[in-house]
């Protein structure tokens, strides 16, 4: 079977503006939110990716009907009648997860497999199953599939929602979007506070949902009868502008971000700003500018509004040409360093010590082939070859095709030399 790989030369410097596609991460939650209020739901802008064509292939599973019209994406939820998420299809990616908590308030059962997605690390779904459960769900896990019933409906609780890990985006969104249907109040204690969640919950409350606290890690549901369809724009997608703001870094460029908005990035522009890029903030997006060498710092992962793990990667391959010794700290996922290695092929000088990488900046990076092994270690490796001297070679391009919607035609704009090719 043929498979795509990119084909890099570099160095490049990339001058222009590039458009900002909308949120994947905010995009499905709310996609399977949509089950949630029977009618026909209008997505405005989806974006062109993997992902979410495969959460609209589960949700066509389900019974809903799909459309796109102008650009924007109709779900006509009126029926769903297949209450069952198909290891097929969630084994792809691990927001498959995101249709038990609407499933179950909706339907009053639901199958979903255990999900699939990156392999960065343990993220287990206790957390989903034991919030549930105190809304009165009776789950058992068998045959790799979740199985859930709420006989008599769900039932508002005070639910933790604290893990080893810390907060749990999709389990936020799973037990937010089930208990505004639930009957009763509902208080959710440490929720997660991503500006994903954020447009989960305006998009809940839009369909008529009761909802406070909405960017605060304690959130208040007061549950109602039913939800009605709704007209819905998801935010601009934080992770694919911070990606840009990095690229532009690296080879020291000056790039105009469209549709970006700074106030979900201050602790990734904080970080740039400290390693010498300038970013103004304009209408509607910004300019990033890096005209001379980047300085070295250091930085580690944390909950939103801490530094986000989905940049981990990227600032990695840009702290690579850093003037200086950088130390970057994973805290979010253990096994989120897989493209140090592929770094290192490329000339980086990184060395890993348990959940540090201590990272001393080199004067270049050298074209060479790698392999991607996740969403976010792809971009930094096309991060990286933009700036490294000759060509590099990057496999599985699949996983970047996931979470960035036709990353080369953006970044070949505005001056870089990508090609895909089939192999």
């Amino acid at each position: 079977m043929a498979m795509d790989i990119f084909k890099i030369t570099g160095p490049a410097r990339l001058d222009g503006t590039i458009n900002v596609s909308s949120s994947k991460n905010a995009a499905l939650p709310i996609m399977a939110a949509t089950i949630l209020a029977g009618g026909k739901n209008t997505l405005i802008g989806l974006p062109n990716l993997s992902d979410i064509a495969v959460m609209g292939q589960l949700m066509e599973s389900l019974g809903c009907k799909k459309q796109v019209v102008d650009g924007n994406t109709i779900f006509d939820t009126s029926v769903i009648d297949k209450p069952f998420g198909d290891y097929e299809i969630v084994r792809k990616m691990r927001a498959g997860i995101c249709i038990l908590g609407p499933v179950l308030a909706r339907c009053g059962k639901v199958e979903v497999s255990m999900p699939g997605g990156c392999a960065i690390g343990y993220r287990p779904v206790d957390i989903h199953v034991r919030g549930l459960q105190e809304m009165g769900a009776k789950i058992e896990l068998k045959n790799g599939y979740i199985v859930a019933h709420s006989n008599g409906g769900l039932k508002g609780a005070n639910i933790f929602l604290g893990g080893a890990f810390g907060s749990s985006v999709l389990a936020t969104a799973n037990i937010l979007s089930a208990a505004v249907l639930a009957k009763g109040k509902t208080i959710i204690e440490y929720a997660a506070c991503e500006p994903e969640i954020t447009d989960l919950a305006n998009c809940l409350v839009k369909m008529g949902a009761k909802i406070t606290g909405i960017g605060s890690p304690q959130l208040t549901i007061h549950g109602v009868k039913e939800l009605k369809p709704v007209e819905y724009k998801i935010i601009p997608d934080r992770i694919e502008a911070g990606t840009f703001l990095c690229a532009a870094a690296i080879t020291r460029g000056k790039l105009k971000l469209k549709n970006c908005r700074l106030d979900h990035l201050w602790a990734a522009v904080n970080k740039l700003r400290s390693m010498n890029v300038r970013i103004d903030e304009i209408e509607d997006g910004c300019e990033v500018e890096c005209d001379s060498h980047i300085d070295a710092t250091d930085l580690t992962t944390l909950p939103y509004p801490g530094f986000p793990t989905d940049l981990q990667a990227q600032f990695m391959a840009c702290l690579s040409l850093a003037r200086g010794n950088s130390v970057v700290t994973e805290k979010i996922f253990e096994d989120r360093f897989m493209h140090v290695p592929e770094l290192t092929r490329m000339s980086a000088n990184l060395r890993k010590e348990g959940p540090h990488v201590i990272i001393s900046g080199v004067e270049k990076l050298t074209g060479a082939p790698v392999m991607a092994s996740d969403l976010r270690a792809s971009a930094a490796l096309v991060v990286a070859a933009l700036a490294a001297h000759g060509e590099t070679i990057i496999n599985r391009v699949y996983h970047i095709d996931r979470g960035y919607e036709k990353i080369e035609e953006k970044l070949n704009a505005v001056g870089a030399k990508i090609q895909r090719l089939s192999i």
